[in-house]
């Protein structure tokens, strides 16, 4: 019997993070991993980035120019904004609820407070975040709007984190395609559409290599973790973000079940690969090109839909990471012993959105949010780089759950509004397809 995909990725999760699990055994075992088997998934990674603008240009700009009438495509990016804002709205609350209900900051000795501010606060990474975030906070209130735009159109096609502007770009032309007229656009359209065709066929090819490359991506955080006496000092925090994030999807489920009227379980085997990417890669834009292979081909969602709601999903909607910041900000308000107001939680639901928006959809993007979330409550700046040592040695498992939670939110709400507009429809292609089943279609 022929395996799933889905299947296959999770065996090649399970053994890295057995094989990782050995590594650490050996005293040559940490370097092996890194040198000699990190490179597997790091490729795989690179491979899923290289085609992701391409993607975004290609499908964007067909699904545009595949619509006949304009003021529906006004219709669905105004939906698809407004349900990405409640929804992260949602997320936030939840995890403002869960934290302040459990109190995991109150359950922190003032030793481990000790030993994960010697270890952690000098960090690289941590002073890194905090430079970072000084930045952002610097910028005025419409830079969002500008950074949007790009000046030069090759720079945002050669870099992935100006995913926006590529989104922007792709949008401008493809109105401007619908505007010129079906006949002046045709050859245009005729190169976009087959340019999304053949990258969505190199989709599949990767795929192909994906067991291998979460094996690969597992092992490699297993052996670079840190020390496991300080994760198990956190459990409680890690326990309290963990369950906000299975709320967060069983939420989605209700409105797949409820909007959509899908089989929430159907749904969530349908878009499992991009779960188990998004999990292993900690990268909403990485993971792009295989959701939209999955909610496209699998789920039923249209082009016209997908190739909208997706890519602006994987760079504004975080509702994984917006929950979590909320979690992380509170809990470090409880550790630390700073006194928050209901307001000062108002403040953190504001500005966790805020952040959110202008979020890059890279791996510790996160961080950057909430360092920017605790400055907004007027939490001391000496204490900072103590508040984010407290979390660090956990941030990185803790993305990995928090991307997989995004992923799950942008397939959630494409699926919504394409039932909303009339555009879900029912076929259920074939799970997992051979490299021969591909070339002979």
């Amino acid at each position: 019997m022929k395996l799933a995909l889905h299947w296959k990725i999770l065996i090649g999760m399970l053994l890295g993070l057995v094989f990782g699990s050995i590594m650490l055994q050996f005293s040559w075992g940490k370097d092996f991993t890194v040198d000699w088997i990190k490179p597997l998934g790091t490729i795989f990674v690179k491979l899923l980035k290289l085609i992701a603008i391409p993607l975004i240009l290609a499908s964007l700009i067909k699904g545009i120019s595949d619509l006949k009438d304009i003021s529906k495509f006004k219709n669905i990016g105004l939906k698809t904004i407004m349900v990405y804002i409640v929804t992260t709205v949602i997320a936030i609350s939840i995890g403002l609820i869960i934290v302040n209900l459990i109190q995991p900051g109150n359950g922190i000795s003032d030793e481990t407070i000790s030993k994960l501010t010697e270890t952690y606060a000098n960090d690289e990474g941590v002073q890194g975040k905090i430079s970072e975030a000084a930045n952002q906070k610097e910028q005025g209130p419409l830079q969002f709007f500008e950074d949007m735009i790009p000046d030069n159109v090759f720079t945002a096609l050669s870099n992935n984190t100006l995913m926006l502007q590529v989104i922007f770009f792709a949008i401008f032309l493809g109105i401007a395609m619908l505007l010129i007229g079906e006949e002046k656009a045709e050859p245009m359209k005729k190169f976009f559409d087959s340019l999304n065709d053949i990258v969505l066929m190199m989709v599949d090819l990767i795929m192909l290599s994906a067991p291998f490359a979460v094996f690969s991506l597992l092992a490699n955080v297993v052996v670079t973790s840190g020390d496991p006496d300080l994760l198990i000092a956190l459990v409680k925090y890690v326990g309290v973000v963990v369950l906000g994030l299975l709320l967060m999807v069983t939420f989605y489920m209700v409105l797949v079940g409820t909007i959509a009227k899908k089989n929430p379980f159907w749904f969530l085997k349908q878009i499992s690969p991009a779960q188990l990417l998004a999990f292993s890669t900690s990268s909403s834009a990485a993971t792009l090109p295989v959701t939209m292979e999955r909610v496209e081909e699998h789920i039923g969602v249209d082009k016209e839909v997908s190739s909208f709601v997706l890519p602006v999903g994987a760079t504004i909607n975080m509702d994984g990471t917006s929950l979590y910041q909320a979690v992380a900000a509170v809990f470090i308000a409880q550790a630390l012993g700073f006194d928050l107001t209901f307001a000062d939680q108002l403040t953190i639901v504001l500005t966790a959105l805020l952040a959110s928006i202008g979020s890059a959809a890279v791996p510790g993007a996160g961080m950057v949010m909430l360092v920017i979330v605790l400055e907004s409550i007027g939490f001391p700046a000496d204490k900072l780089a103590i508040g984010l040592a407290l979390i660090f040695a956990v941030d990185r498992p803790l993305d990995m759950c928090r991307t997989v939670v995004n992923v799950t939110g942008d397939a959630t709400v494409s699926t919504i509004i394409a039932k909303w507009e009339g555009l879900l429809h029912g076929r259920n292609l074939q799970e997992d397809r051979s490299l021969e089943e591909i070339r002979n279609q």
